[in-house]
């Protein structure tokens, strides 16, 4: 038995294999090794034996459901005079994975045969939408992805389809946005710039925010596309606002990278916050400061004052810190005193807290996937596809890596330290 593919030449009919019949896929595979040997034909795109497969899979699976639908096989005597028959088929042209497929769409005379194989008005497979929109989160723009699906898998699609395709998603991304919310969180908050065209293209600051709430599950919390001209108090009030609505009552610790405006609207918001600066990135500062030729003392002098035991041992450090170069690098020592309140409440905590509260090292990872997502496209044509690109990376796990969603390791011994420090407001919760 065989059937016949665009070209008419005949391809061998696809054996009856059940899920986990190895022989039965293995004939498969000898099928179509054999064609291409014999044939000399491509895997995949126009006359491919790939698509030429699909198409007898799709056919076989159409033909079956109409079967079952009329209640007889076609030419079989009984079972006729149902009131509903057979009233013939037209083309139809299917994108898939492997690239565009023709079956002929069985119809019944009283038009009540819906199928499921390939459900009416359906032109693309549900994996082909997934692809499209997978290397749309890889930061491909949609012309990048048009040439490709014409290249690879000889399959023509519009611009405005793949926009389409790509919009699905956004109902899911509101969803995602305004979901609620545990009450308390450890967030870790900052913001990168984008090219995003308005009126003309111009920056605009996406602030992110993810964190680690009681359970010890790391989380993207959120992200905002503020408006152009930077950060600012206004922008952090909306956004605090808002994760506060979603159900975030209260914040323990709340780790920023010296944002301006943001520890005061974090104040105003969760009046019982701990502010802390990312040490990593204070240190990072202060080198802007120095010559590259002092970097490591001054890097060895600030070590031994975040590794203080306590805040009174770090203060003396930084005396000594502070005379050696205060007359060489005054801004330096300036930064320092400026950023001192907000720098030393990690020290108050044991080091298995320290390590989860004194960087935003996390985030800057979210940031930097952020940034390999968008530096490709130049800029965005409005903020819908702007924050698609960013969800899409934003919700992605990779294999063997790590995420922005998961398990903080030795949770448990963290989780004892808030506690002693947080009893009151972490007991509430669990009441």
């Amino acid at each position: 038995m065989s059937s016949i593919n665009e070209r008419g030449s005949r391809l061998p009919a696809v054996p009856a294999v059940m899920p986990g019949d190895e022989p039965g896929l293995a004939e498969i595979a000898r099928l179509l090794v054999d064609r291409a040997r014999n044939e000399g034909v491509a895997l995949t795109g126009q006359g491919g034996l790939l698509p030429s497969l699909v198409a007898n899979i799709l056919q076989a699976g159409l033909n079956i459901e109409l079967d079952d639908h009329l209640g007889y096989e076609p030419y079989a005597v009984d079972d006729r005079g149902s009131g509903n028959s057979r009233n013939g088929s037209y083309p139809k042209t299917v994108i898939t994975d492997v690239g565009p497929v023709e079956v002929q769409m069985p119809r019944d005379r009283n038009s009540t045969f819906d199928p499921v194989t390939v459900a009416k008005h359906t032109r693309r497979l549900e994996g082909f939408s997934e692809m499209v929109i997978s290397l749309y989160a890889k930061g491909m723009t949609t012309g990048e992805i048009q040439a490709h699906l014409e290249e690879i898998y000889a399959t023509e699609l519009s611009r405005e389809t793949i926009s389409k395709i790509t919009d699905s998603i956004v109902a899911d991304m509101v969803a995602w946005q305004n979901r609620p919310l545990d009450r308390p969180w450890l967030p870790v908050i900052d913001a990168i710039f984008i090219k995003v065209r308005d009126a003309q293209v111009a920056n605009r600051p996406v602030y992110v925010a993810i964190g680690v709430n009681l359970a010890g599950e790391r989380d993207v919390l959120g992200m905002w596309l503020g408006p152009t001209g930077g950060e600012g108090s206004k922008q952090w009030m909306t956004m605090l606002t808002e994760l506060r609505n979603r159900g975030v009552l209260d914040a323990l610790i709340v780790c920023c990278d010296g944002l301006k405006g943001l520890p005061d609207a974090v104040r105003t918001v969760w009046p019982k916050s701990t502010v802390q600066t990312c040490v990593v990135h204070l240190v990072r500062n202060s080198l802007r400061y120095a010559s590259k030729a002092d970097w490591q003392p001054i890097t060895r002098g600030l070590r031994k004052i975040y590794t203080a035991p306590t805040v009174e041992a770090a203060a003396v450090e930084f005396e000594t810190f502070a005379d050696r170069w205060a007359v060489k690098y005054p801004a330096l020592i300036d930064m320092w005193h400026r950023m001192w309140d907000d720098f030393v409440p990690f020290l108050e905590f044991p080091t298995e807290l320290r390590t989860i509260v004194y960087t935003t090292n996390a985030i800057e990872s979210m940031n930097a996937r952020l940034r390999r997502g968008v530096r490709q496209r130049g800029h965005f044509p409005n903020e819908q596809a702007a924050m698609k690109v960013l969800y899409l990376i934003a919700i992605h796990r990779k294999k063997n890596r790590e995420n922005m969603t998961g398990r903080i390791a030795g949770w448990k011994q963290i989780l004892n330290t808030l506690t002693i420090h947080y009893g009151d407001r972490i007991e509430a919760v669990n009441q």
